[in-house]
């Protein structure tokens, strides 16, 4: 049986997608151990605030580390969401420059407000344009909303692994898939059904 672990780094409220995955009648555990993450199949990395204050987490509980070996060389399936996903990036211009886990080439910088009627933070639903091919959108038809709050977005080198993608007066990267890494900036766990089925395409994966 397929067991998902919520990795624990202190930052976020991780009650919703614990609930979310339950709701999927799938072994889910909320963790930060050793033993708990190298037992999972499948690993998720929630997360909202800041890009330095996930940073620490991940240092506070020794996770770096351990992540680097069960995503990068064990392959396990890993699933970032909102801070999570930024947190895989090279690094991020959030109040200043900090290093990220370095898995994606590429960065986080701020949302531009190139016009007053664009909110900052980027708050509520939004419809996504995806590729046919990807896996987290299997059986969701496109332009789907998605629930987004986040203030930064990111800038992957390799456009290739960009899945979806919607506009918020520029263009945002939603979405993205390389090779088991899997990673939404929107909250499929706030998104309803469409991230109910999103979140069961990855734990099916």
């Amino acid at each position: 049986m397929k067991k998902i672990c919520i990795i624990d780094y202190g930052v976020g409220n991780l009650a919703s997608i614990y609930n979310a995955i339950r709701m999927l009648n799938s072994d889910v555990i909320i963790s930060n151990h050793l033993e708990d993450i190298n037992n999972s199949s499948h690993l998720i990395l929630p997360g909202v605030g800041s890009f330095k204050s996930g940073m620490d987490g991940l240092k506070k509980f020794n996770l770096i580390e351990l992540l680097n070996e069960q995503v990068l060389t064990k392959k396990k399936n890993f699933l970032g969401i909102c801070l999570g996903m930024q947190l895989i990036f090279s690094e991020s211009e959030e109040d200043g420059v900090f290093k990220g886990l370095n898995w994606i080439k590429g960065k986080i910088i701020k949302i531009p407000k190139k016009t007053n009627d664009i909110k900052i933070p980027h708050m509520g639903w939004n419809d996504i344009n995806f590729s046919n091919n990807a896996k987290l959108y299997k059986d969701i038809e496109n332009n789907t909303s998605f629930y987004f709050v986040h203030s930064y977005k990111a800038m992957p080198i390799n456009e290739k692994i960009i899945t979806g993608t919607c506009v918020h007066g520029s263009n945002i990267v939603a979405s993205l898939e390389s090779d088991n890494i899997f990673a939404t900036q929107f909250h499929p766990e706030k998104s309803h059904e469409p991230g109910t089925k999103l979140l069961k395409n990855f734990i099916n994966n």
